[in-house]
């Protein structure tokens, strides 16, 4: 069992700048590929992010030029930098750990652990 604890959500105004940390379980974090989704009050969850193994990434296009994911295997730690901040973006944010392919994927099935959940909250 992997466990994800996810950190750092809370009440922002626009424009604003927020980071999100998920700390994972060390010994085999190097190896896996992991992101975020979000899930907004009524809606889907969807896609935010992902970074794999080799640390390329990937990022929805409502976030892309806002939003850096990057980790530091050193801290087990996955990031998500979240700068000018909408009031769509409001949504609980998961952190996701892929531990069988270490590759992007944007898809929740390809996910074997999620995080609890953080809320972020953009208020207009």
């Amino acid at each position: 069992q992997v466990q994800l604890v996810e950190s750092g959500g809370g009440l922002v105004q626009t424009g604003d700048s927020v980071r999100l940390s998920c700390v994972a379980p060390g010994r085999i974090f190097s190896g896996y590929a992991m992101g975020w989704f979000r899930q907004a009050p009524g809606k889907e969850r969807e896609f935010v992010a992902a970074i794999a193994r080799s640390d390329s990434t990937y990022y929805a296009d409502s976030v892309k030029g806002r939003f850096t994911i990057s980790r530091d295997n050193a801290k087990n730690t996955v990031y998500l930098q979240m700068n000018s901040l909408k009031p769509e973006d409001t949504a609980v944010y998961y952190c996701v750990a892929r531990t069988r392919f270490p590759t992007i994927a944007t898809v929740e099935w390809h996910y074997d652990y999620w995080g609890q959940g953080t809320q972020v909250t953009v208020s207009s």
